[in-house]
């Protein structure tokens, strides 16, 4: 078994993922005639703002280069963080919320991915299978040291109207730290001191937080500097960064927030 490592995914201990998973859970209604295209996004992720970007594998194997699979000249510098499952949301309003396996470890291995992420939708019921499925993966990705991000979401009719609140997200983390994620990937609260015991709760498993819907620009960064405050490591942000006007603008902003990068 090899010792998974969140090294190559963070800066300092500190992360800033580039989120691009929407074309599978909203379909193309997030995007415009720039932003429908992946090859616009990777021009952001290289940026070097970026410690990782997350893609579902399809976009991974159509325009993401490691190195050694196009040559060193042409690869990607930013890390890869594949997506191993993910749903439509076509069928929100009708069915509990299950997100099935679309990518094994080793074909994300083969894409160049420094880390996986996985759904668990924490409250849905078919949360039993998610975690079991997790559990399996997360087996699979030690074995071959890969870090694996739980995407540890409240949804589901036992949880409705609770998904942002400090008892059902900090119950969300500690089913990360209970089943091996080297990190996850959660909602905000709405407030730093409620979220500050959803990130102890966690122990130590890291906390990543979403950037969510769209936000005026300033309101974005002080959401970012009011997340930073709570002992999360970071944020994956993808609407707030690539529906900008000037996305390599935030994102610098960004990166000197969470980064210390200059």
């Amino acid at each position: 078994m090899q010792e998974t490592n969140i090294n190559n995914i963070t800066k300092n201990g500190r992360a800033l993922f580039l989120a691009y998973d929407h074309g599978m859970e909203h379909g193309p209604a997030d995007f415009d005639d720039e932003t429908v295209d992946p090859a616009k996004i990777m021009e952001i992720a290289d940026s070097g703002y970026f410690t990782g970007v997350i893609f579902q594998k399809g976009v991974a194997e159509k325009y993401y280069l490691p190195a050694g699979r196009q040559g060193d000249k042409n690869k990607n510098k930013v890390p890869l963080i594949v997506k191993l499952n993910g749903k439509t949301n076509l069928l929100n309003d009708v069915v509990e919320p299950y997100s099935p396996p679309l990518c094994s470890v080793d074909e994300a291995l083969s894409l160049g991915a420094s880390a996986a992420g996985y759904t668990v939708y924490i409250g849905s019921e078919n949360e039993a299978k998610m975690i079991a499925e997790f559990a399996k993966i997360e087996e699979e990705c030690q074995k071959k040291g890969l870090p694996l991000i739980g995407w540890m979401y409240p949804r589901g009719k036992a949880v409705a109207g609770r998904e942002h609140s400090k008892e059902i997200l900090a119950y969300a983390a500690r089913v990360g730290l209970e089943t091996g994620a080297e990190m996850v990937k959660l909602p905000y609260t709405g407030d730093p001191e409620s979220f500050k015991w959803v990130v102890e709760a966690a122990g130590r498993t890291k906390v990543v937080v979403m950037g969510g819907q769209k936000m005026e620009e300033a309101e974005f960064l002080k959401y970012t500097e009011e997340v930073m405050s709570t002992g999360a490591i970071g944020l994956a942000v993808g609407r707030n960064v690539w529906q900008a006007e000037k996305p390599l603008d935030i994102s610098k902003k960004l990166a000197e927030i969470i980064l210390n990068k200059k």
